[in-house]
């Protein structure tokens, strides 16, 4: 949401909260915040979901759509709102589903904002805690869940949770539900709903297999979509590094120890290499901290807030951290490693540029990601400024370069002396005699075997067997050293 400024002379003013139609008690709890202006999303959003009606909403992430869905589900839920603490009389009326924990909390921090002047109850329940606690203030009941999918299966498999009472389901970031394996939870959940209920699903993306998902969720719904899919924000200035494959890290410090860069989030793809990348920026003196799966909750909030509190310089982390993020005034993020679904490209720089205010998008682009990078640019519609660096440009770009300036490519070199290599290998020379007299043109006896007197051999040099020495029984078999036998005499 934005904050109120006074419109050119002749122009419109814009729309305030006081004409979307919401109670006092939401009004006062969205001024307290700060927020007097409204944003498109929720222009369109907030009447039609206060009338009831299913919607599937989209647009570009840091455009408040979460106050587009919480404070209208808040208004229609004050009629049962009640002051008893019979567990009884709050049962649960809305179900807000969020693919990650940090997004979840996100959702409830807002939703404890706008309902503090209301007695409605709202927890918000998510995997790598303990269940206990949750499942202790569950039945004490709580109008508005917020949750992510496994956790909420496992409170229905404990039996904490009931949805007999849910008037209102809202899926958030489905398009992120849907990449990272969510469906079948989701209908699993659904299939525990009451039939007759409002549903919402709201998405920074849309694709076909969003759209087949809100079919079988939503009931004649409205489309609201206030920018076209994809679309990256106007506020945030695109660069591409190209590198060279052994030297991001290098390029990421020398990036950094610019005084440009005072605060970014970095992402890389895999949980290892964003422990990594952030062990080694701490070994290089810069305050980093790593934020991914393997984190507990605890361990990801803390490094969350220390960085939001500007202690920690660099975030490194992985998708996980793409969505629910909400840092009001986060200058640049950097891609070590591009993504491999496009989308995520917009859903990573989807953290800066913010509520209007400039950002800056990084990306740091080896040989191989090339082909990521086409992808990147066919989905949001234009290319991408590169900037070169000297000494960090991909290696094999300079040999292509070298290469092509040689007029003999692509031939192989004749040999000059092949008549006489030809020669020397059918007729051996007398370099093929030994200084003891050994001829290597001749086929190798070993020397014991050759110093046995019942075996002549031109080969056996005079030491191998002293003088008058009784001829052996058998003959001595050398056996290989790698076998073990060096030194040992087998008959």
């Amino acid at each position: 949401m934005n904050s109120h400024t006074n419109p050119p002379a002749g122009e419109t003013p814009p729309p305030v909260f006081t004409a979307l139609g919401l109670v006092p008690e939401l009004l006062q709890a969205v001024a307290d915040a700060g927020y007097t202006t409204p944003t498109p999303i929720q222009v369109q959003a907030i009447p039609l979901v206060l009338a009831g009606q299913d919607i599937m909403g989209g647009a570009q992430t840091g455009t408040g759509k979460t106050a587009a869905f919480t404070l209208p589900i808040l208004q229609r839920l004050l009629p049962f709102a009640n002051s008893s603490p019979s567990p009884a009389r709050h049962p649960v009326r809305a179900l807000v589903l969020t693919p990650t924990r940090e997004l979840a909390l996100q959702v409830f921090e807002s939703i404890r904002t706008y309902a503090k002047y209301t007695p409605l109850r709202a927890m918000c329940a998510f995997g790598g805690v303990d269940i206990k606690p949750q499942t202790a203030e569950l039945r004490q009941g709580v109008e508005i869940l917020v949750a992510t999918p496994g956790r909420l299966l496992d409170h229905v498999e404990q039996k904490s949770v009931h949805f007999n009472e849910v008037m209102a389901l809202v899926l958030d970031e489905a398009d992120r539900m849907l990449d990272m394996g969510f469906i079948p939870d989701i209908k699993r959940i659904m299939n525990l709903l009451p039939q007759k209920r409002q549903s919402l699903l709201f998405s920074a993306t849309f694709s076909e297999e969003i759209k087949r998902l809100a079919d079988s969720i939503l009931q004649a719904p409205v489309l609201i979509e206030v920018a076209r899919r994809n679309q990256v924000s106007e506020t945030v200035t695109h660069r591409v590094y190209p590198v060279a494959e052994g030297k991001k890290r290098q390029l990421l410090i020398h990036l950094l120890e610019t005084d440009e860069i005072r605060q970014c989030i970095v992402f890389t793809r895999t949980r290892q290499d964003c422990a990594r990348l952030a062990r080694e920026l701490e070994r290089a003196r810069f305050s980093a901290n790593a934020i991914h799966g393997d984190k507990t909750q605890s361990e990801r909030l803390k490094a969350l807030d220390s960085f939001k509190s500007g202690e920690t310089r660099v975030l490194v982390a992985t998708d996980v951290a793409a969505r629910g993020l909400d840092i009001e005034d986060l200058p640049y993020v950097i891609n070590y490693e591009l993504p491999h679904v496009p989308e995520d490209y917009v859903h990573r720089i989807g953290r800066t540029g913010r509520a209007g205010r400039s950002g800056q998008a990084i990306s740091l682009v080896s040989p191989p990601e090339f082909l990521y990078l086409a992808e990147i640019e066919k989905l949001i519609k234009f290319r991408i400024e590169q900037v070169m660096l000297p000494g960090f440009t991909p290696e094999y770009e300079t040999a292509l370069q070298e290469r092509s300036k040689r007029p003999d490519r692509g031939k192989r070199p004749a040999r000059a002396d092949k008549a006489a290599h030809t020669e020397r290998v059918k007729r051996p020379d007398k370099n093929m005699i030994a200084a003891d007299g050994f001829d290597f043109s001749k086929p190798y006896i070993p020397k014991l075997a050759a110093a046995d007197e019942s075996i002549p051999s031109e080969n056996a040099p005079a030491f191998a067997r002293p003088t008058g020495h009784p001829p052996l029984k058998k003959p001595i078999r050398p056996v290989a050293a790698l076998l073990g036998g060096l030194g040992r005499k087998t008959r």
